[in-house]
């Protein structure tokens, strides 16, 4: 890949009657998850994912760090997915997580761990990136040195930044999915205004009380939590995937213009964490069959 490339995926007859009855169900949630009394309403969407078939999961440390791992029930073990959970840095879990990461186990046929990275306000910024970054050494301790960053929303962001962090690293990580991230702090992206109307879950005002939550007095710039204002040249292969109908799409179009090796998904009509629909929405399968096959390329790429 030499360039970035942009794909958009129109909204099929199924799908668009489908996000009616979502949007049905979503009406009262935009502006409500504020806060850590989110928690476990937060957890109980996530846990609502239906689960993909032959996958198991074990709870573990990884570089200190806690989290669960999601396995097929037969697999190789000198690879994996870090997968870092979304939530606006706030809210999430790796238990609410398992059945959607499961969906790329299963799709990819690599392992991942899920990491219980430190979550505001108890533990502010910078301890989830500081997090992250024991679980990549840690995977790489564990003589796992074939990996893939990976995560949707405030965790895509959070990948994003560790790859920042360990690009140049013996290894580097072999490539990097996310899902509708998280890549700008300082809310300054046009679609937290042009896709408001139609987004029924996030605000830019509900985001700037996470990212204050999240940074308490820290400059929303650096890129350790914003990775659009990072130096992204020379990166390893980058696939986002995003909704045309979301505040942050903006945050993955500002991150990957003008750099080569990233390729954008955009669909049209889809909401944030779309692929989060798995068995429900056609787009949601589709993505998550692009990603892992994604993955699965990557893994292949290079010998070491």
């Amino acid at each position: 890949m030499n360039e970035m490339t942009i794909a958009t995926h129109a909204l099929s007859e199924k799908d668009a009657a489908i996000m009616v009855q979502i949007r049905e169900r979503l009406k009262g949630v935009k502006g409500t998850v504020t806060g850590p009394d989110a928690r476990p309403f937060f957890d109980e969407v996530m846990n609502g994912v239906a689960p993909a078939d032959d996958i198991e999961s074990e709870e573990g440390f990884v570089g200190g760090v806690p989290g669960i791992w999601v396995r097929r029930t037969s697999g190789p073990h000198d690879r994996a997915i870090l997968y870092l959970h979304g939530g606006a840095y706030v809210v999430g879990s790796p238990r609410a997580y398992v059945n959607f990461v499961g969906h790329m186990v299963s799709r990819a046929g690599i392992p991942a761990f899920v990491a219980d990275y430190a979550l505001a306000p108890e533990r502010p910024f910078p301890a989830a990136i500081e997090d992250a970054h024991r679980a990549f050494n840690g995977l790489v301790d564990q003589g796992i040195r074939k990996i893939v960053l990976a995560g949707d929303s405030a965790g895509g962001g959070l990948a994003l930044a560790l790859l920042s962090q360990v690009r140049n690293g013996d290894p580097a990580p072999r490539a990097v999915v996310v899902i509708s991230p998280w890549t700008d702090l300082a809310l300054t992206s046009p679609s937290m205004l042009s896709r408001d109307a139609a987004d029924p879950i996030w605000s830019a005002a509900a985001l700037a009380k996470m990212a204050r939550l999240y940074l308490g007095d820290a400059d929303s710039r650096d890129e350790r939590a914003s990775p659009v204002y990072s130096d992204r040249q020379g990166l390893p292969p980058v696939l986002i995937h995003v909704g045309d109908a979301e505040v942050l799409l903006d945050d993955s179009l500002r991150y990957a213009e003008g750099i080569a090796g990233i390729e954008v998904h955009v669909s049209d009509g889809m909401l944030h964490v779309f692929p989060s629909s798995a068995g429900i929405l056609g787009a949601a399968d589709a993505a998550l069959d692009n990603i892992g096959m994604f993955v699965a390329s990557s893994m292949r790429s290079k010998t070491a």
